[in-house]
């Protein structure tokens, strides 16, 4: 259903010294891109989360309520996330924990830019 999500960074080579880190975690790289936007995912034809520098040349700035959720296998890979985005610069936004008891598990941090991010797992 979604095929990409856009996330905007002041600064490229930090962002994707971030994401490089981050996104092997869970088997992810960058795939491919130009100057100003890089594509991160597992396969093309699969999701994918893409950094750019906006293209209007204004400055970038997070999205209020917007957030981008990347799947985990279980609460030792959400924690594992979690750390090592705190690692790599990121703030806390919430610890990792069952948010809705038997269904979701979540860790929340904010990348070196202010975007949301939550690592979770959804039992359904």
């Amino acid at each position: 259903m979604i095929g990409y999500v856009t996330i905007g960074t002041k600064d490229m080579s930090k962002a994707c010294a971030f994401y490089d880190a981050l996104l092997a975690e869970v088997g992810g790289k960058q795939l491919f891109g130009m100057d100003r936007i890089k594509f991160y995912g597992t396969a093309p034809n699969a999701p994918m989360l893409a950094l750019c520098i906006p293209y209007d040349e204004k400055a970038q700035h997070p999205g209020n309520g917007t957030m981008v959720a990347i799947p985990a296998q279980g609460i030792e890979q959400i924690t594992r996330l979690y750390k090592k985005a705190l690692e790599l610069g990121a703030t806390d936004e919430g610890a990792p924990g069952e948010r809705v008891p038997g269904v979701f598990t979540g860790a929340y941090v904010r990348d070196l830019d202010g975007n949301k991010l939550c690592f979770f797992e959804m039992k359904m």
